[in-house]
């Protein structure tokens, strides 16, 4: 338990380690490897995560808040309970990563990579996911309404089940190649 505030935490490289009850409070990690590493009931409030690699982590009851993720890499990481509130989080990868109670607010996840993730009960709202790849990862029960994008990575048989804004369902014409008339 304890609270990490104002500093740099330079070319770090850790393994399987554990942070409980910890808040991270503008602190920049650079040049950061913290594979395996188990999170629970930490805060990271205004912090640059950017480049991170966070892959095979296991992260319970963990806010980000207000925090720059650009290129962290979350793949394979099992998420549960987690909150993505205001953050940068554009080309970050959660690829093959297991969501569950996983709720992104007011961030860009511009061209994230999400591809064979199993994602339950992952809410966004107000978020940028422009050019995300959601290949291979089923979307039945995805909310993607209050999204926005251009364009996504994904496949037509795991679009079954998502949810859609009316003006999102010409994005995905297109994407097919339909021609939609007024």
């Amino acid at each position: 338990m304890g609270m990490i505030v104002d500093c740099v935490i330079e070319d770090q490289e850790a393994n399987k380690v554990t942070f409980d009850k910890i808040i991270f409070k503008n602190v920049t990690f650079t040049e950061s490897t913290l594979t395996g590493v188990e999170l629970t009931d930490v805060i990271f409030e205004q912090c640059d995560l950017s480049n991170v690699d966070f892959s095979d982590a296991i992260i319970h009851r963990t806010e980000f808040k207000e925090c720059k993720m650009i290129g962290t890499n979350l793949s394979s990481g099992t998420l549960r309970n987690v909150l993505f509130d205001s953050c940068i989080a554009d080309y970050a990868t959660f690829r093959y990563a297991n969501t569950k109670q996983v709720f992104i607010q007011d961030s860009s996840l511009c061209k994230t990579d999400f591809s064979f993730s199993k994602l339950q009960k992952i809410e966004l709202f107000r978020s940028n996911i422009d050019q995300a790849q959601f290949s291979g990862t089923e979307l039945d029960g995805i909310d993607l309404s209050d999204c926005e994008f251009n364009g996504l990575g994904v496949d037509v048989t795991n679009l079954q089940g998502c949810t859609i804004s009316r003006e999102q369902a010409y994005i995905f014409a297109n994407l097919f190649g339909l021609i939609v008339k007024e």
